[in-house]
């Protein structure tokens, strides 16, 4: 769903680039309160995930495909207000490195790729929880049913801003139904993936799933006198086991299949247009495409300027994209921690 240059005039464009510079910035300050010795590290890796995950296009329809938008995921894995964070921090990647994603349409982007996904999924996520069983089966079962909700509701948004300030005269109620029907299959690959690791991770280390802290199991010691409840099955702070040593099994195994998928995997996906691509072309709106200033840069259209091998040329592309993305959002998440610990001396242990 990144959208290009050219699709919204010129005061739809400035009034999302204003709310989503708002929206990262309420972020920023609700990050320091989720950002601790455990979230930090994981939101950079979070991040490299998501750029990597996106690059993995999924058959959702005949000449159509979709990839992660990753706010939902980011959301239970981090928190909301960093998943907004992470998400940005790949859309600045892809728009200025790759070429993935107008620059005049960066705020449209973060907006509804960031801000959206990452509010609507969190959302949900938490509603589903609070009233269900605790234990693991519920809050895989809440991530795939907030993943699949967010994607075809971040569609709805882009027909809003449409009607708002599109370029092409197109009819609104013709563009709500493309984009809410090909991004409602979007979003099932979308609930799929997000389902499938939040799974994996609760089942190494349920500590560093932020959504899941307070929704484990009680475990219970059966004795001749009855039952006797021993305490959560997560830890919910960091003890000797989980601390920062504990983490860099996680980190780097997390690093490591990021890189694979952006180097190896990707060249599989699919060659399809995505949803939004297919919707515009077929309702005319790519003739309103402009290009993007950044075309001609070393890494535009995910591959090496100068390496002739495609395969190899992709998967450098990749590679390169998760050194950017980890580098960037480790910056950014290692600043926010370090000015949590400067200004809250209260703040418990995990982020001091």
């Amino acid at each position: 769903m990144h959208v290009p240059d050219g699709f919204f005039d010129v005061p739809v464009s400035v009034g999302a680039g204003i709310f989503a510079a708002a929206g990262v910035a309420v972020c920023l300050r609700g990050a320091k309160r989720e950002l601790d010795d455990r979230t930090a590290p994981m939101a950079g890796l979070v991040a490299a995930f998501i750029f990597a995950a996106q690059m993995l296009n999924f058959p959702v329809a005949a000449g159509t495909s979709g990839h992660l938008l990753g706010g939902a995921l980011a959301a239970i894995l981090v928190g909301p207000y960093t998943a907004v964070l992470c998400v940005a921090v790949v859309l600045l990647v892809q728009g200025f490195f790759f070429a993935d994603g107008g620059l005049t349409a960066l705020g449209v982007n973060i907006t509804l790729m960031a801000i959206v996904t990452s509010v609507v999924g969190w959302a949900v996520f938490r509603l589903i929880t609070r009233g269900a069983p605790r234990g693991r089966t519920a809050l895989v079962a809440a991530s795939f049913v907030a993943a699949l909700v967010s994607v075809p509701t971040a569609a709805l948004v882009f027909t809003g801003l449409f009607w708002l300030g599109g370029t092409a005269p197109i009819e609104v109620g013709s563009v709500a139904a493309a984009m809410g029907g090909v991004h409602l299959l979007i979003g099932l690959g979308e609930g799929f993936i997000t389902a499938l690791t939040v799974s994996s991770v609760l089942a190494v280390r349920p500590d560093l799933v932020y959504g899941a802290r307070g929704m484990t199991r009680t475990l219970t010691l059966r004795t001749a006198d009855g039952d006797v409840q021993v305490g959560p099955a997560a830890p919910e702070t960091p003890s000797a086991g989980t601390g920062l040593r504990g983490l860099r099994p996680v980190l780097v195994g997390g690093a490591l299949v990021a890189v694979l998928l952006a180097g190896v995997v990707s060249f599989y996906a699919s060659s399809a247009p995505d949803g939004l691509e297919k919707v515009a072309a077929d309702k005319g709106l790519s003739a309103q495409e402009k290009p993007h200033t950044a075309e001609n840069g070393p890494l535009s259209g995910y591959s090496i300027k100068g390496v002739e091998n495609q395969r190899l040329s992709g998967g450098l592309a990749g590679v390169a994209g998760v050194a950017l993305t980890v580098v960037a959002g480790g910056g950014v998440f290692y600043v926010i921690r370090r000015r949590r610990r400067a200004t809250d001396p209260m703040a418990p242990a995990s982020a001091r």
